[in-house]
């Protein structure tokens, strides 16, 4: 690899088979990685057990090697990085910038944003649940390559926000940080669903003393009622359609213009001659077919 590599990467939750909205994040962040002369990474989020379904991260990783998207390092569970999250919440709360909460979500006003209640002890007759990051008010504000400016700041979105949740897992604010900081990863190519969660990211990464990587967050597909296209919402797994036209159709979703009745080998040629990010849409969704 050049000294200082591109990386980027893909990371899915094993909830469910690859789909549509997904494959689309797949493909943009693999041609931006690659087109850069970069590398491309698989992360398999899969700390949220509730959530998960069984075989779905085994058929994530078949189906991308299937539409012929290979990682250049071995997939990353983040199931086994369970010590680290550990170790970046202790670091935080030994300088003061975590603190435990005794909150639940319906102690939240209507806002949803956190007042604070416990940044100075827990109340009389609690006891601790969660932990929370202490947030500041300071810039969070960056530049995302699709999106254009984004000035969120986390103080008024959402005050400050668990990194443990009370039933002891990591949030996910917390571990897609502590991770793209170990996989050095320089760009995150991801739906624009996650635009809001960047600030909080941002705000982890200063407190952590980690680099902050380049955003670029994609139009996400919708369906007419302007809801996520995912694995909940008529969304057909990728494993069910022509791998050569699924990967099309994700192209030409984001603004390129690839010739129809190519091979699957011949398209992937053509993408990564061709890859073009300033022909993706400039919004934050799509319905499929209206590009």
């Amino acid at each position: 690899m050049a000294p200082n590599p591109v990386i980027g990467r893909f990371a899915p939750s094993p909830t469910g088979d690859l789909h549509f909205g997904s494959l689309v994040a797949a493909v943009g962040s693999y041609l931006e990685a690659k087109c850069a002369g970069g590398w491309w990474l698989l992360r398999i989020e899969d700390i949220d057990p509730p959530r998960e379904v069984p075989g779905s991260a085994d058929r994530i990783i078949r189906d991308l090697e299937h539409l012929g998207m290979f990682p250049d390092e071995p997939v990353l569970y983040q199931s086994s990085r369970i010590h680290s999250y550990e170790d970046a919440v202790k670091r935080l709360m030994e300088r003061g910038l975590a603190y435990p909460c005794a909150c639940s979500r319906k102690d939240l006003p209507a806002s949803g944003v956190y007042p604070g209640t416990c940044r100075n002890g827990i109340p009389a007759g609690k006891i601790a649940r969660s932990i929370r990051l202490a947030v500041d008010n300071g810039d969070y504000a960056f530049t995302d390559r699709v999106q254009g400016l984004v000035e969120d700041l986390p103080a008024s979105l959402t005050g400050d926000f668990v990194i443990r949740r009370a039933d002891g897992l990591y949030a996910y604010q917390l571990a897609v940080v502590v991770d793209d900081e170990f996989q050095r990863v320089t760009q995150v190519v991801r739906g624009a669903d996650l635009l809001e969660s960047t600030s909080r990211q941002i705000c982890l990464q200063k407190a952590l003393g980690y680099k902050t990587p380049a955003y670029m967050h994609l139009p996400v597909a919708t369906t007419e009622e302007g809801k996520k296209l995912g694995k909940r919402f008529q969304a057909d797994p990728i494993n069910q359609q022509n791998p050569a036209y699924a990967v099309y159709q994700a192209l030409t979703f984001l603004g390129q213009r690839p010739p129809s009745g190519l091979s699957l080998a011949s398209l992937w040629e053509w993408a990564l001659q061709h890859w073009d990010s300033s022909l993706i849409p400039r919004c934050s969704s799509i319905l499929p077919g209206k590009v």
